[in-house]
């Protein structure tokens, strides 16, 4: 059974002049209940673009392509009427990379809970104030600024909120675009852990983050994303341990953590709107070679013409 089954999704930006922007390129992934992916890669890559596809929530300059079904609903071509009666909130949840802006500003957090808690779960009466508490709580946010407006509120309670309003209704799927942000260590691991919990009940979990650490908490399989690809999915034992990512940016990645090699990738991320021929890594890359100049397909779990070895070659070797 999957929940989520995205096909050769992409996203371009029509730009002034004509030119476009390639910000997603033809990413696949399938997200089963009990599951949770996460979606990493450098700023800029194209993670949140793509949560923002499946949502509809892309701007007007936005042309989009592929396929994204929720069970029998394709989320790239239903309408704005299908996605926000049926599916924002409903159907998805979303925590937002820039909570803040997902708030109401004129409105208190518990006013915030108390309507979406209404509109979810139909709880009414003099249960919906203990309700409303019940969701906080799940996100760590304290009873004691329910009653601030977001303005008054710092950037990691904001997205304590902003996790406490997405987790109401336990949507079937979940996306959750960095997550962590603003979070102490301890407020992290206590908020993916909560996030794993959706997932080990049953439902679906796309985390989009740069926190490695909390991806290797939660997620039982890794995405790679660079320069609007996918490059890497691994399962996350394997891409964490042994034998360790198989694409040379994935392991780069992995090498440039303080608890690792602490060895930065050497140069930067090409423009999206102007990437280049072949591999868009190549020009980082210590194994790139002349057949780098082709684009490579994501065979096996790896888009790479010059991989490092899977587990099973590794045990040979």
């Amino acid at each position: 059974m999957t929940v989520l089954d995205v096909r050769d999704l992409s996203v371009r930006f029509r730009m002034r002049g004509g030119r476009e922007i390639a910000a997603v390129t033809e990413a696949s992934f399938r997200l089963g209940p009990g599951e949770c992916l996460a979606l990493v890669g450098e700023s800029g890559c194209g993670k949140s673009v793509l949560a923002s596809a499946l949502l509809g929530l892309l701007p007007g300059n936005a042309r989009t392509e592929g396929s994204a079904l929720l069970g029998d609903l394709d989320l790239l071509a239903a309408d704005e009427r299908t996605l926000a009666r049926t599916v924002r909130g409903r159907r998805v949840g979303l925590v937002p990379q820039s909570p803040a802006a997902h708030l109401t500003p004129v409105r208190t957090v518990r006013s915030q809970l108390e309507e979406t808690v209404r509109e979810l779960t139909g709880v009414r009466g003099r249960v919906l104030r203990t309700a409303a508490e019940a969701a906080a709580e799940r996100a760590a946010f304290p009873a004691g600024h329910l009653d601030r407006y977001p303005h008054q509120l710092s950037g990691g309670l904001a997205q304590r909120a902003a996790t406490a309003l997405a987790l109401v209704g336990d949507a079937p799927l979940l996306l959750a675009d960095e997550p962590t942000t603003g979070l102490d260590r301890d407020l992290v691991d206590r908020t993916v852990d909560e996030l794993r919990r959706h997932a080990d009940a049953g439902r679906a979990l796309l985390m989009i983050t740069h926190d490695l650490a909390a991806a290797q908490r939660i997620a039982d399989r890794v995405a790679v994303m660079y320069a609007g690809r996918i490059v890497e999915v691994a399962d996350a034992t394997a891409f964490f341990g042994a034998p360790g990512p198989r694409h040379p940016y994935a392991r780069g990645l992995l090498d440039a953590l303080p608890e690792r090699a602490f060895t930065p990738i050497p140069g930067m991320p090409p423009e999206l709107g102007d990437l280049p021929e072949g591999c868009a890594f190549a020009a980082r890359c210590p194994r790139a070679a002349a057949g780098c100049r082709a684009v490579p397909d994501l065979a096996d779990g790896v888009a790479c013409h010059h991989p490092h070895p899977a587990a099973e070659e590794a045990s040979r070797a």
